[in-house]
């Protein structure tokens, strides 16, 4: 305890609590279904989308991280099926979601529309577009729900946000505000919209817009049991939520018994507890993780648990990369001890390890154990092989644990 009162962890088991609480603890089933899947992605409360898919597109990821080789159209099933268990928004970054974390994400629409904070360009579009706006939104409705190289409207390849035509833009922003969903994906992962009110599910259209407070302590609550044990910067990166109320949140938690203040050795920043939170003595693990894995996706937050500095290289200019291109951080028991950058080479059958770098707490069963869920990953991917090309540190020891 400290002369506060209020207790002191040690930073050992703050990562272990971390762990614990995304996962990492768990025996991986023999044979993942989808109630693992569901269990899964509750566990973690949001799961991050990324179309990049140098070696599998970054929703599946995380599920394989924690589950193994499960069957990757599983997820496709619960998050684009015909009655899908998952719905779509922004929460992290895109998302996919719980289904009654949604409605607790209500404010951020509202905010969107209004053009509170950082969505000033969504709420001017909308009030400055207003009748081809109607027009989206009628097309929509009598056509049913469509991708937006189906619409037939407005101005194709028109400047604008990365290029988008001013019909994108225009079915984004009723994305962003609510009036129109994912009803599913298609095609190169098309996202496909309809209007809220016909595609969610009836029980997230029937429950109650909850008042900003209560929505922001619930997904407060939500962060808090993802992670373990985390400052304010953390509690707030999980569903990028505003400073001002994230603190005031943060407050009305501590104050009803919610969230526990304590101290973690080596952090400079106060911490929150989870008072579910559990403190395993050890943590058995080892998993090939996403770039955007919950359990790293914010750096700041990676360095403190893991004193591993943690970089996404994919806008660095090749000659500038330090690990390479698209690289995946080896957890190792309770240590990140290997950086790998892989690549799917489909038509070949391959997946290619182009570096593979040790981090200092790599030790003699690192290669053989990397191996290992390489390997797994390969076969999980449809890929006949492991390649390993002869660039980093890590990489002949590598090499060689490979059959």
């Amino acid at each position: 305890m400290s002369d506060q009162g209020v207790e002191t962890i040690s930073a050992r088991e703050a990562r272990r609590i971390a762990l614990a609480a995304q996962g990492f603890t768990e025996r991986r089933p023999d044979v993942a279904g989808k109630r693992h899947l569901l269990k899964t992605i509750e566990r973690l409360g949001v799961l991050q989308i990324d179309s990049v898919n140098v070696v599998s597109r970054t929703h599946y990821l995380p599920l394989f991280s924690r589950l193994g080789a499960y069957p990757r159209p599983l997820l496709e099933e619960i998050a684009w099926g015909k009655k899908p268990a998952l719905v779509e928004y922004w929460a992290h970054e895109a998302s996919l979601l719980p289904p009654s974390t949604h409605p607790l994400l209500r404010w951020r629409m509202d905010d969107a529309r209004a053009g509170v904070g950082t969505w000033k360009g969504i709420a001017r579009f909308l009030r400055t577009h207003e009748d081809f706006i109607e027009r989206v939104l009628a097309e929509i409705e009598a056509r049913g729900p469509m991708p937006a190289s189906e619409l037939n409207l407005g101005a194709k390849g028109a400047q604008g946000w990365w290029g988008w035509s001013e019909g994108k833009r225009a079915l984004e922003c009723l994305f962003w505000v609510g009036d129109l969903t994912a009803a599913t994906r298609r095609g190169t992962f098309e996202r496909v919209y309809g209007v809220s009110d016909k595609v969610l599910p009836r029980a997230v259209r029937e429950t109650p817009t909850p008042p900003r407070e209560d929505a922001q302590r619930e997904l407060i609550r939500i962060a808090a049991r993802a992670q373990g044990v985390a400052t304010e910067r953390d509690l707030r990166d999980y569903f990028r939520m505003p400073v001002a109320d994230t603190k005031a949140r943060i407050a009305e938690l501590v104050e009803a018994g919610e969230l526990t203040p304590v101290e973690v050795t080596g952090w400079d920043l106060p911490a929150y507890l989870d008072p579910a939170a559990r403190r395993p003595r050890k943590v058995v693990a080892n998993a090939l993780l996403s770039p955007f894995d919950n359990l790293i996706w914010f750096r700041e937050r990676t360095e403190r648990l893991f004193g591993t500095r943690i970089r996404l290289e994919i806008y660095t200019p090749a000659h500038k990369r330090v690990h390479g291109y698209y690289v995946l951080p080896f957890l190792q028991g309770e240590a990140i001890t290997a950086r790998v950058d892989l690549k799917a080479e489909r038509k070949k059958g391959v997946l290619l390890v182009q570096s593979t770098h040790a981090e200092p707490g790599a030790n003699d069963q690192t290669p053989a154990l990397l191996a290992g869920e390489l390997r797994l990953m390969a076969g999980w991917l449809g890929l006949d092989r492991v390649e390993v090309q002869p660039k980093g540190d890590l990489a002949e020891r590598l090499s060689e644990a490979m059959p």
